[in-house]
């Protein structure tokens, strides 16, 4: 009995191994984030640049929009633009401080807008968007940039953005902003976060035309306007949670347009901290669950794998010393301690791009474990909060 105890033990613990060798030896090899980043040499600008309207929804900003809206508002686009900046019913004089952020600015430059509760159906972020898209609806500009008001643009960010979509005929594209990574806590989750957005959605095939993965980052994307109009407007996404890979699917899949994404160093950077785990916690439960589509079997089968990839690792590790040190189990303790082994060192081999990615020393990789359990516990008590939550998961 003991003996079949302790096989079944063994042989979960070395169920981590292979799977983290198909993590490494994945096609897209979504862990590797070096040539998706923004760092290369932007492309050649068009002849002729084109109209952009830059659309910012803002809802209690006032921290965030003295270091992000005058940066924003200094880019060094050589076409005509715009800004409109939709105040989602703040309570923290939002509105008034971007007013005054903007008197220094070109005239015409900045539009502030007074946002209005979304009907029935629509999330919050999208009614504000859609109220932005509509207010600069005159101009008919070909690109329209959706950047939220805590997302800081590098001075030639626009220029960039527009002229590698118009160089790769582009639809949409999109960054995902360079994450504060400076508490413990950041230290911990971010790079785990990034890491565990593109093993769900791997850049390389999201970026591959005809491929059915697709992605986006709803910190930073330009999106062309006509793109945007067949694709159903922000109408056609009124009740995602999830807006910014909404979007993109309906661009991508039912379009069959081209889109991208890629991760910024530098260019585009988000000013927002997380100073506790409890920060990093509210913020991913909003959405994990919609995210599985509030799947109650995805939801089993992603803990299942979280468990199997991050967890049984250092209890095996763990085990398989204890049972070694009190010469119990004959060979199934050394061969435990030695599949928890491999399988965590395995862990920080995928773990140390992403870590590497944010300057942070190689021993942060080590507590991946930590990182994935607290994910996983984060899932879990998003879906429980979105079956219990008055109103579900719309969010006004």
């Amino acid at each position: 009995m003991a003996s079949g105890w302790l096989t079944a033990l063994a042989g979960v613990g070395t169920l981590p191994v292979p799977a983290w060798l198909a993590v490494l030896a994945h096609p897209a090899r979504p862990w590797d984030l070096r040539p998706v980043d923004d760092d290369p040499p932007a492309p050649a600008g068009p002849t002729a640049w084109p109209d952009v309207d830059v659309i910012v929804p803002a809802r209690n900003e006032a921290e965030t929009l003295p270091i992000t809206l005058p940066a924003l508002l200094a880019q060094d686009y050589p076409g005509q633009w715009r800004v409109v900046l939709v105040d989602d019913r703040s309570s923290d004089g939002t509105a008034e401080l971007a007013v005054a952020l903007g008197r220094g600015a070109p005239p015409g430059l900045l539009d502030v807008v007074a946002g209005c509760d979304p009907p029935d159906g629509w999330v919050g972020k999208v009614w504000a968007l859609a109220q932005g898209e509509r207010h600069a609806a005159g101009r008919q500009s070909r690109w329209t940039l959706l950047t939220d008001a805590d997302i800081l643009h590098a001075q030639d960010s626009l220029r960039r953005l527009v002229a590698e979509a118009e160089a790769r005929d582009l639809a949409l594209d999109s960054r995902m902003a360079r994450l504060r990574c400076r508490s413990p806590a950041e230290r911990l989750l971010v790079p785990a976060f990034v890491l565990f957005f593109y093993l769900l959605f791997p850049p390389r095939w999201a970026n591959r035309a005809g491929s059915r993965t697709s992605s986006a980052a709803g910190g930073c994307i330009l999106v062309r306007r006509d793109a945007l109009e067949r694709a159903g407007g922000f109408a056609a996404i009124r009740g995602a949670l999830i807006d910014d890979l909404a979007l993109a699917r309906r661009v991508k899949r039912s379009l069959g347009l081209r889109t991208r994404i890629a991760t910024s160093r530098s260019a585009v950077t988000s000013v927002r901290g997380y100073e506790t785990v409890g920060g990093v916690w509210r913020m991913v439960r909003r959405s994990a669950f919609t995210q599985l589509r509030g799947s109650w079997a995805l939801l089993g089968g992603v803990l299942v794998a979280i468990a199997l990839l991050f967890v049984v690792p250092p209890l095996a590790l763990a085990a398989g010393v204890g049972l070694t040190v009190a010469n119990a189990g004959g060979a199934a303790g050394p061969w435990l301690a030695a599949a928890g082994l491999a399988a965590w060192l395995l862990m920080i081999v995928v773990a140390l791009p992403a870590v590497r990615f944010f300057g942070l020393p190689g021993r942060w990789a080590v507590p991946m474990p930590v990182a994935g359990a607290l994910y996983g516990a984060m899932t879990l008590d998003s879906a429980l909060r979105g079956t219990t939550r008055a109103g579900g998961w719309r969010s006004p």
